[in-house]
């Protein structure tokens, strides 16, 4: 008889849960430092000093620690005083990854100082052979926590003896 493997098994027991509100999990195998600094690269990059927005297109790659976050086009809007950012919004093509974890969706609104990532729109999340998708995925970076609502799905993957 095949065994499931940890993260199957885990994944086998969040489907049955998430036929109630949502699903609870792990995310990125380890706690991500908010703290550190955010490095973003892109083809272009568009400022609005008025409104304190600043738009980078093509190719976006943001960066904090391990965690890596990519996008067609990525939002960053100031904190009123421009001390600091205050959050990101990716649309186009968006995949974060996290240590071992990944997920893809439409749109990820990341709020800096809370280290909390909303990702919406047909949301796949990967964890090795596992796959969950969703309408939504919340994650808590500083926590390294997880959190899929939205008519959540899963595929699992039995290993062989």
């Amino acid at each position: 008889m095949p065994r499931l493997t940890c993260l199957a098994l885990t994944a086998g027991l969040l489907a049955q849960a998430a036929a109630a509100q949502g699903t609870n999990l792990a995310f990125g195998g380890l706690q991500a430092d908010t703290s550190q600094p955010v490095e973003v690269t892109a083809d272009a990059l568009d400022v609005d000093q008025a409104d304190g927005t600043a738009v980078f297109t093509g190719n976006v790659v943001v960066g904090q620690g391990v965690m890596r976050l990519s996008a067609t086009e990525v939002l960053v809007v100031y904190k009123q005083d421009r001390s600091g950012i205050e959050r990101l919004v990716a649309t186009g093509d968006v995949v974060l990854v996290n240590g071992p974890d990944a997920a893809e969706a439409e749109k990820a609104d990341y709020t800096i100082d809370s280290g909390i990532i909303v990702m919406t729109g047909d949301v796949l999340l990967t964890q090795g052979q596992n796959a969950l998708s969703g309408e939504r995925l919340n994650v808590d970076l500083a926590a390294g926590t997880a959190r899929m609502t939205g008519r959540v799905r899963t595929i699992l993957i039995p290993e062989d003896e």
